[in-house]
């Protein structure tokens, strides 16, 4: 097959290429090499040097038709990963983070739509953060799904999200595709758009289509000097550094957490599957970890004593809970993950050590992001 995946050079573009080259399909990739997931000098990136080793890379912008049609060809699959990332970010950078999610989409759809071409499927990367807080349990009312969570309540330290019937304290459950979406960050309503786009427009144009709801994705590759993304290499390089660690909220919060060989199997998957096309699917572990665990994991893997306070901080557009249910994925794709968190961590610190020296040349600072949420109003305190 010939697959052109859009943000190819990021962590899991270039992951799934390396993947799709060694099963011997010829592999584009699209990607405008953002300083700030590649670092200010790129040629340290190690999802760049592993895209360019697996495949031809057009270095473009996906909001430029022309550099959609240097790409497309006979390409006959696209996997459309690229997008703005960071919840935080798109709070004060809205119309960067709709420009290149939600019209980046749109101009592949403009061309699939007017022009010839070869494309019989499209993947989309979408994301957990779609559900917003995700399916909770309300003593009182059982399944329901929590609004956003109010600044105030946040200041005063009652980070559970509340039942939107009765405002009883919830506990997370599983979160199914079919479940409520609540995006409460602009990052999250520009993913539900590009989801929305493709699952809407592919099925007119007569071209089959999957959208892939990531949650947490990690491990090697991942960028060490975006702050806005990834709290693992975040972490690992406050670690390593002796730098002491922000743990916000009160360090219960839950993520999904799934190792990115997990994530290229299921991609790899979506793109070439029977029966899937029309399907919206859940990937990651299925299963919650803490904040405050995943410290303690990544320390202990990385052989440190970690310092952090957990401070109370939180951040405006932040979800407290989510996690996958992945049974259509098991269904779908026969999708089982094979990484256990702490297994996943150990493989990714060793990475990280390898790697740190990128990360002090490239300039990458977390306490600039956290600035940035402050002067924007977006980073709060309980009190």
């Amino acid at each position: 097959m010939k697959i052109l995946i859009s943000g190819g050079a990021g962590f899991i573009g270039s992951a799934v290429a390396e993947r799709l080259a060694a099963d011997g399909h010829d592999v584009r990739l699209l990607d405008n090499l953002s300083p700030q997931v590649h670092g200010k000098d790129g040629r340290r990136s190690f999802s760049l040097s592993r895209a360019r080793a697996s495949g031809r890379l057009v270095v473009g912008d996906v909001t430029s038709a022309e550099d959609w049609h240097r790409c497309l060809g006979d390409v006959t699959h696209v996997l459309h990963l690229a997008a703005e990332t960071g919840t935080g970010q798109s709070m004060y950078s809205v119309g960067r983070y709709c420009e290149a999610n939600v019209a980046g989409t749109a101009t592949l759809l403009d061309i699939l739509r007017n022009t010839e071409h070869q494309v019989s499927r499209v993947v989309v990367a979408s994301s957990r953060a779609v559900y917003g807080e995700g399916a909770a349990h309300c003593p009182r009312h059982g399944t329901v799904y929590p609004h956003g969570r109010r600044i105030q309540d946040m200041e005063q330290g009652l980070f559970a999200p509340p039942c939107p019937i009765c405002q009883v304290a919830t506990t997370p459950e599983p979160t199914l595709e079919e479940a409520r979406l609540r995006p409460n960050s602009i990052y999250a309503v520009t993913k539900l758009a590009q989801e929305q786009l493709i699952m809407t427009a592919c099925p007119a144009l007569d071209i089959e289509a999957v959208a892939l709801r990531y949650q947490n994705v990690y491990g090697p590759g991942q960028s060490l000097v975006n702050p806005y993304t990834g709290i693992l290499s975040i972490f690992a390089v406050a670690m390593l550094s002796e730098q002491p660690i922000n743990v916000f909220e009160d360090g219960a919060e839950t993520r999904d957490f799934v190792y990115i060989d997990d994530v290229v199997e299921a991609t790899n998957a979506a793109l070439f599957a029977d029966k899937v096309n029309g399907h919206i699917v859940n990937v990651g572990s299925g299963r919650p970890t803490s904040v405050v665990q995943i410290v303690g994991l990544l320390a202990a893997a990385l052989g440190v004593e970690p310092r952090y306070r957990v401070s109370g901080d939180f951040r405006v557009g932040d979800i407290r809970h989510n996690w996958a249910d992945i049974s259509k994925a098991a269904r779908l794709f026969h999708y089982e993950p094979t990484w256990a968190v702490d297994a996943g961590i150990s493989r990714f610190a060793r990475w990280v050590q390898d790697e740190l020296e990128q990360y002090i040349q490239s300039g990458g600072s977390y306490d600039a992001a956290l600035d940035e949420l402050r002067q924007h109003g977006l980073l709060h305190r309980s009190r």
